[in-house]
């Protein structure tokens, strides 16, 4: 088992004062440390409490926290725990965070350009990025083919 980058995001209960809410994410990110995690980052919004789309727990509102973290795969397992223990822990979810990866350049071919010509027929001619005349097509021609065909 390896080393592998998670982000966990979690919602604290907003009947909590803002110094409460500060201990309860330092006791998380202290948990990870001890389990010999490192802390890469972190986005806590804790200015105030954000409005959920539905009650969780009874509760109408809470703060959103986010850390991204490295650590070993089998120490996952007691943060889960960890977490589900805390009752002023509304809703957590941890994923695994994969390296992007860079995206080729796509190589596209360029349409040939369908050109009518001037005169009463209906043939068009067909050219490619050159300006190379590639094929004359009788339209008439087609149509009663077509004719023909469906007719059968």
């Amino acid at each position: 088992m390896g080393v592998k980058t998670y982000e966990l995001t979690y919602i604290i209960s907003s009947s909590l004062n803002s110094e409460k809410v500060s201990s309860e994410t330092k006791e998380i990110e202290s948990f990870i440390k001890i389990k010999e995690g490192v802390l890469l980052g972190s986005n806590e919004d804790r200015a105030s409490a954000q409005t959920l789309a539905y009650p969780i727990k009874k509760q109408r509102s809470g703060y959103f926290i986010t850390l991204t973290f490295q650590i070993l795969e089998d120490k996952i397992k007691e943060l889960k725990e960890k977490l589900e223990k805390n009752i002023d822990i509304l809703r957590h979810f941890i994923i695994i965070k994969k390296p992007t990866k860079e995206l080729k350049k796509r190589r596209t071919k360029k349409p040939l350009t369908v050109l009518q010509s001037k005169t009463t027929d209906k043939s068009s001619i067909f050219k490619n990025e050159k300006n190379e005349e590639l094929e004359k097509v009788d339209l008439d021609k087609i149509d009663k083919k077509l004719d023909e065909i469906l007719s059968e």
